[in-house]
């Protein structure tokens, strides 16, 4: 006997999109070039830091910093088709990613991935 979720045409979640392979090319790309901003800004913050340690407590507050900012980012930066879109959302909303990056997904993942992003800055405002 089949399960339902093993039969063609049909996805276990119903409302999560499918991913096509170009599609799932275009949200890596977008994903690691996000990552890149977030690490790229970490690095500069931790440079400012090192440049500034005087005493052993400006050590340990560089050590600190590292280790919350890398807990922030394992547990924001989750590469689960599942979660894209509120993701894709999040870094439209914090200008980590711009929409012209996703060029080429459907529009039943643009959609919900510019309506995130949305909510996030009425939110915000």
């Amino acid at each position: 006997m089949t399960s339902p979720s093993a039969t063609q045409d049909s996805y276990p979640y119903q409302n999560e999109p499918i991913w096509s392979r170009s599609e799932k090319v275009i949200a890596r790309t977008a994903f690691d070039a996000a990552l890149g901003r977030e690490l790229h800004e970490v690095i500069q913050e931790a440079k400012k830091m090192a440049s500034q340690i005087q005493q052993s407590s400006d050590l340990w507050d560089l050590e600190h910093y590292l280790t919350q900012r890398r807990k922030e980012i394992d547990r924001k930066y989750d590469y689960r088709y599942s979660q894209l879109t509120q993701l894709f959302g999040k870094f439209l909303y914090e200008k980590r990613l711009r929409e012209e990056e996703l060029r080429g997904l459907r529009e039943d993942k643009l959609k919900p991935i510019r309506s995130f992003a949305k909510l996030l800055a009425e939110d915000a405002a």
